[in-house]
């Protein structure tokens, strides 16, 4: 445990004793880090730290968890403590119960699947129903309601660009960020229709705990308020959608099939704003191009070939 994840726990613990940590898992963002925690007792928490010291990450992701869990119907972890003011920010929560998509998904057939992801389709419906007058990042709140940085929805949605652009570690395609930009900013119109929710921000699989049925979420520091139609993409590309393979229409089916038993249909305008997050969704391939390359089985010239020519076509598609 490096010196940083010892002075935070021992903030954030002072009358516990600890009997192991590690390493919580895997993550591309090198500007955090998080920690499971065993006490002697058993009982199990988890410290995340804003490894760069902003500390407007935890400040944000208490400000929702707070918030979804005296408004929401959606499950969040219980906050235990934070502390957005120092050197190295963190937010300690409780682990929640059940466990991580992932798991019951690796050994799942094809019907269980098609079951999980229904799950996951209902929960971001009830998350969405949370409504708000405009769009907006969150820089603060509780449990009383949330405080946003306001405005138009394209405004934000370039906001989250750029902080996609902050987290990629590779530089070998960074045109396509100024490309997409400029892309969303051509759909200003077609933007601006869209309706102002409470968005996850990131409901990857080990995002998302299922215990007896219900679905709830972890890790919300990329929380927003904004089109529903992107998180329930950002899911379907995170969850389904293969880098070069083409996705199992049973399961986006499955997945969309559990939003409309919740919300009684898909998000307003959401085959028509998809192409536009599709593009937004192809940089997480552009900026962590290195990282997709070990995972794959041909050369680096082929990938970057493909990664180009993926993200016109993708460009062309909103134009």
């Amino acid at each position: 445990m490096d010196s940083a994840a010892d002075a935070a726990l021992r903030d954030a613990f002072p009358d516990r004793t600890i009997e192991e940590t590690a390493v919580a898992g895997p993550s591309w963002n090198e500007k955090n880090e998080t920690v499971k925690v065993t006490f002697t007792d058993g009982e199990v928490a988890y410290l995340k730290l804003a490894l760069d010291g902003k500390g407007r990450r935890i400040v944000r992701e208490r400000a929702v968890i707070e918030y979804v869990g005296a408004n929401g119907d959606v499950r969040a972890p219980d906050v235990i403590t934070s502390d957005a003011d120092r050197e190295i920010p963190y937010l300690a929560t409780a682990r929640m119960a059940g466990l991580p998509l992932w798991k019951p998904w690796d050994e799942a057939d094809a019907a269980e699947r098609e079951r999980l992801l229904r799950h996951v389709g209902r929960a971001l419906a009830t998350l969405h129903a949370e409504r708000f007058e405009a769009h907006g990042r969150v820089v603060d709140g509780d449990a009383d309601g949330l405080e946003l940085d306001a405005g138009s929805w394209t405004d934000v949605l370039v906001d989250t660009i750029e902080e996609m652009r902050a987290l990629a570690i590779s530089e070998r395609f960074e045109h396509h960020f100024d490309a997409v930009i400029e892309a969303v900013e051509e759909n200003r119109e077609v933007l601006e229709e869209a309706p102002a929710a409470l968005l996850h921000g990131d409901p990857a699989a080990p995002n998302c705990m299922l215990a007896d049925g219900d679905l709830g979420f972890v890790d919300w520091e990329r929380s927003h308020v904004g089109d529903p139609a992107r998180d329930l993409y950002r899911a379907r590309n995170q969850q389904i959608d293969a880098i070069r393979e083409a996705s199992d229409e049973r399961l986006v089916a499955a997945l969309h099939d559990g939003y409309r038993e919740q919300a009684d249909g898909l998000p307003d305008g959401y085959h028509e704003r998809r192409p536009i997050y599709r593009a937004i969704r192809h940089l997480a391939v552009s900026g962590f191009f290195e990282n997709y390359l070990d995972y794959r089985e041909e050369s680096a010239d082929e990938l970057a070939a493909w990664t180009s020519e993926e993200m016109d076509r993708r460009l062309d598609a909103i134009r």
